[in-house]
C-alpha cells in the first residue's frame, strides 16, 4: 500500500515470492499435474519489477494536530458535520463556560487546521444546540430542530449553502413534527429521516420516526419506533439503525435497533399533505425542566453575545397533546449486547459511534470514569452482528487528551475527533483547556476498513435467504458477474487467449521446512528464468489477457515489453495453484469473498494478501487485511500471522498474534500452525510478554472467573465451562460448542 515504483519496467528481476507448496494449503478445487511442454516458451513469472523493497513499516498510531485561527470554544450540543474537500463545518452550541447559546458557523480546514468564522447570509437561524446536521447533495446542511436560548424545543428546518454561506427556509407542509432536541437524523432516499429526541414542557423522551420528503418539502405522520436521545443514527442496507444515546429512565443502552425502509411502501410513497393530518400549533414558549448541560436561566437573549440576529421565522412548534401513534411499518428488530470481552461497556469512557464499511465503530476514548487500559476502538459488524477489537487505546489515543466530537468522511475511511489536551495547572491538576483546539485524524484503512463505497450492502432477496445459500456472487457488480462467467473456460466456448500456470496444491511437494521461503534478487541483469520441460505444473488457466492488461498493471508492463509471453501467450506463476486462481478471479470480478471453487477458506486470502504486496495492488490489500481481520479463526491465526508479515501489514499480524494467543491451546493444534517454520514458531512464541506463562487447573478456574472468560495465553473461563459440560454428558456441551464461535466473538445476545 505504501510502496513507490522503482521506474524501471525490466521483467527480469524477481523480488519476493514463496515457495510453491505448504502444508494444508488449497483446499478448494485441486488440479493434477501438467508438464511444460518445452524449456524456453514458458515464462516463470517475477515479482513486481515496479516494486522497490518494502522496509519494514512501523506500527500505525494517528497523531494529534493542533488547531489554529478563531477556534470555538468547548461547545456542548453543537452539529460537527464534515463536508467534503477536507472541510468540517461547526454551527450553533452552549458554551458551557459562558452560558451562551451560538449561531456562528465555523469552518475548519484540514489541510491547514485554521478554523474560521464564516460570514454568513438570508434566513439565518436562531440560536440552537442539540440539533443535527446532515450533509445533503454534497453542497448543503440540512439543520432540523434543536433547542434555543429560551430552553424551547424547535422543529423548524433550515439549508446551508456551503458554497454561498446562504441560509434558506423552505416552505413545509404536512404535519409539524413535536420540537424536539438530542434526537438523530439520517438522509436516505431524497427522505430526512428524525428518530427520538427530547420534548414536551415536562421533558420526556420521544419514540417515534418521521421523515421530510425534501423533493416536497412535506412531513409524514409520526410513527412509534424506539425511545432515545443522544444517540446515532444511520442507514445500512436500506435499514436504519439506531444504536448508544440513553432511554427514558437516563440509562445507558446497548442496544441495536433497525427498520427495514426499502420495503416498506409507506416509506417509498410522498407523504400526503393534509391540513388536518397536522396535531401542531405554532405557540409560545413555556418552560421546561433542567435536562443535562443548559444555559442559565437567569441570562435569555434572542441571539446570545455577539450572535447573529434569529430569523423571526424561525419559530418553536409545539404539540398540543399527546396524540397516540402507530408502530412503524416495515420489518424492525432488536439486539441487546449483554456482555463479553468484546462488547464495549456504555457505562465506561466517553463513546463515540459512526458507520464505516458495514460496520458500526465505537470509538471508546478516554475520560475520568475509564483507565487508558479500557479504551479501544471495537467494531460491530451489521451483517453478522458480531463485535471485534479493531485496536487498543494505547494504539489509537492519548490519554491526556479529551475528545468532544467525532465527524467522519462520506467514504467512510477518516475519522477525525476533536478535543483538547488536559494542561496542567499551578497546582498540578489538570484543566481542560476551554477551546476544541486539537485534531486526531484517525485512517481507518489502517483498521481494516475498506470504505463504505467498496462495501456489500445485501439486496432484499439476500437477506432473506439462509447464509449457506448466499455466495460472492451476491456480491459482485453485474459486470464482475458477467466476467466470471468468462473466467477459466476453454478457448472455444469463451474467447480465452492467454494461459496460466502455477504450482501445484499437493501437499507432498511441500518441502516442511518453511510455509514461505522469501527470495529477493536486486540484480537486474539476471537473466529472465523458464521452465524446465521436466518441471510439474498446474493445469493451465484460461483468461483474457485484456482483462489481464487493464486490471494488472504489472503484467500490462510486462506484456507490452514483447518478452517471451507476448509470444507464447502463457505465463507461469510460482505461487499455489488455489492462491494464483483466487488472484485471477479477483482480477475479473473485483471481489475474494467466500466461494467454494475460487476462494473457499482464509488460507488463499492469506497468499493473496502477500501476491497484492508483492504486485502492489492496494485495493487487493484492502479487501484482503478486511476478511482476513473479520474471518479469523483458530485454524487459520498462525497461516494469517506468519502472511501479515510476509505482507508488512503489523496490525493485521498484531491482531492475528493476539488471537494465537487468547486461543493457544487450540491454535497450536493445528496444521496451519504445523506448517510454520521453525524460526516462525519461535517468533511467534516470543510475542508472549517475558512474564508471561500458560496456566491451567484449578488457577484457570480463578483466573477465568475474574477475567470475564477471556484469560490471555492460559485460555478462557468459557472454555473451562465447556470443560465441565463435556464432563458431565449430554445435550449441555452439545448446547455449548453450538455456540462456541459466538462466545469466542465475545458477546451473548438476550
Amino acid at each position: 500500500m505504501n510502496q513507490q515504483p522503482s521506474g524501471t519496467s525490466s521483467g527480469f528481476q524477481q523480488a519476493q515470492a514463496y515457495s510453491g507448496g505448504w502444508s494444508g494449503i488449497g483446499h478448494g478445487a485441486r488440479a493434477p499435474p501438467s508438464v511444460a511442454s518445452s524449456s524456453n516458451n514458458t515464462y516463470l513469472m517475477p515479482a513486481s519489477p515496479s516494486k522497490r523493497a518494502r522496509m519494514s513499516k512501523e506500527s500505525y498510531k494517528p497523531k494529534v494536530s493542533r488547531t489554529c485561527g478563531q477556534r470555538p470554544a468547548c461547545l456542548v450540543n453543537a452539529s460537527v458535520t464534515y463536508c467534503g474537500k477536507n472541510q468540517i463545518y461547526a454551527f450553533g452550541g452552549f458554551d458551557q463556560y459562558t452560558d451562551e447559546v451560538y449561531n456562528h458557523v465555523l469552518r475548519l480546514d484540514l489541510h491547514t487546521l485554521q478554523w474560521t468564522l464564516v460570514d454568513n447570509y438570508g434566513d439565518i437561524p436562531g440560536v440552537r444546540m442539540g440539533h443535527t446536521a446532515c450533509l445533503w447533495q454534497g453542497s448543503k446542511l440540512l439543520v432540523y430542530g434543536g433547542e434555543n436560548e429560551h430552553r424551547e424545543y424547535l422543529s423548524d428546518v433550515v439549508i446551508y449553502d456551503l458554497a454561498t454561506s446562504h441560509w434558506t427556509q423552505p416552505e413545509i407542509k404536512g404535519p409539524i413534527p413535536k420540537g424536539r432536541a438530542r434526537h438523530a437524523a439520517a438522509v436516505y432516499d431524497d427522505k430526512l429521516f428524525i428518530v427520538g429526541g427530547l420534548a414536551g414542557v415536562e421533558t420526556y423522551t420521544l419514540d417515534e420516526i418521521c421523515y421530510l420528503d425534501l423533493k416536497t418539502w412535506t412531513w409524514s405522520r409520526s410513527w412509534t419506533f424506539v425511545a432515545r436521545f443522544d444517540h446515532s443514527t444511520w442507514i445500512w442496507g436500506g435499514r436504519i439503525w439506531v444504536f448508544g444515546g440513553l432511554g427514558p429512565d437516563m440509562e445507558r443502552t446497548g442496544e441495536l435497533w433497525s427498520l427495514d425502509l426499502k420495503n416498506s411502501p409507506a416509506f417509498k410513497s410522498v407523504p400526503a399533505h393534509s391540513i388536518s393530518e397536522s396535531t401542531t400549533e405554532r405557540a409560545g414558549p413555556s418552560p421546561r425542566s433542567h435536562f443535562g448541560p443548559h444555559p442559565s436561566a437567569q441570562h435569555v437573549h434572542t441571539g446570545g453575545s455577539g450572535s447573529y440576529t434569529a430569523n423571526s421565522s424561525s419559530v418553536q412548534v409545539r404539540s398540543s397533546n399527546l396524540v397516540a401513534k402507530p408502530a412503524a411499518p416495515g420489518a424492525m428488530t432488536s439486539t441487546k449486547f449483554v456482555s463479553g470481552p468484546n462488547v464495549p461497556s456504555p457505562a465506561l469512557g466517553t463513546h463515540f459511534h459512526v458507520y464505516s464499511s458495514g460496520a458500526l465503530l465505537d470509538f471508546v476514548t478516554p475520560a475520568g470514569t475509564i483507565r487508558p487500559s479500557e479504551c479501544n476502538l471495537s467494531a460491530l459488524e451489521l451483517g453478522t452482528q458480531q463485535w471485534q477489537r479493531l485496536a487498543e487505546g494505547s494504539e489509537i489515543f492519548d490519554p491526556s487528551y479529551r475528545w468532544h466530537y467525532c465527524a467522519v468522511n462520506e467514504e467512510g475511511t477518516t475519522a477525525w475527533l476533536l478535543g483538547c489536551a488536559m494542561e496542567p495547572s499551578e497546582n498540578g491538576a489538570a484543566n481542560l483547556e476551554e477551546y476544541l483546539s486539537d485534531v486526531l485524524a484517525i485512517d481507518l484503512r489502517e483498521f481494516g476498513l475498506l470504505g463504505s463505497e467498496s462495501t456489500w450492502e445485501p439486496s432484499a432477496e439476500s437477506s432473506r435467504m439462509p447464509a449457506s445459500d448466499t455466495h460472492s456472487t451476491s456480491h459482485m457488480s453485474s459486470l464482475g458477474s458477467d466476467l466470471a462467467s468468462m473466467f477459466d473456460r476453454a478457448p472455444e466456448a469463451s474467447g480465452s487467449d492467454f494461459t496460466i500456470t502455477a504450482n501445484n496444491d499437493d501437499p507432498a511437494d511441500d518441502d516442511n521446512v518453511s510455509a514461505i521461503s522469501i527470495v529477493t534478487t536486486t540484480d537486474a541483469s539476471q537473466t529472465p528464468f523458464f521452465l524446465n520441460a521436466s518441471d510439474s505444473t498446474s493445469t493451465p488457466i484460461h483468461v483474457h489477457k485484456l482483462i489481464l492488461q487493464a486490471r494488472w498493471p504489472h503484467f500490462n508492463r510486462v506484456y507490452k515489453s514483447q518478452m517471451s509471453e507476448f509470444h507464447t501467450k502463457k505465463m507461469h506463476i510460482q505461487e499455489p495453484y488455489s492462491v494464483v486462481r483466487a488472484f485471477l478471479y479477483y482480477l475479473y470480478t473485483d471481489s475474494i469473498d467466500k466461494h467454494p471453487e475460487y476462494c473457499p477458506d482464509l488460507r488463499e486470502v492469506a497468499g493473496l494478501l502477500v501476491m497484492s504486496d508483492v504486485y502492489d495492488m492496494p485495493e487487493l490489500r484492502l479487501q484482503c487485511v478486511r476478511r482476513l481481520s473479520r474471518e479469523l479463526d483458530v485454524e487459520h491465526a498462525a497461516v494469517v500471522w506468519e502472511r501479515a508479515g510476509t505482507a508488512k501489514e503489523e496490525w493485521l499480524r498484531r491482531r492475528a498474534a493476539n488471537y494465537c494467543l487468547t486461543h493457544w491451546g487450540r491454535v497450536v493444534r493445528t496444521e496451519g500452525f504445523r506448517s510454520l517454520s521453525r524460526h516462525s514458531m519461535m517468533e511467534l512464541c516470543e510475542v508472549i510478554d517475558v512474564d508471561g506463562r500458560v496456566i491451567g487447573g484449578e488457577e484457570l478456574e480463578v483466573v477465568g472467573g475474574l477475567g470475564g472468560g477471556k484469560v490471555g495465553v492460559g485460555g478462557s473461563g468459557s472454555e473451562l465451562a465447556r470443560r465441565s459440560a463435556r464432563a458431565q454428558g449430554g445435550h449441555v456441551a452439545d448446547e455449548m460448542d453450538d455456540n462456541e464461535m459466538q462466545e469466542d466473538e465475545g458477546m451473548e445476545l438476550n
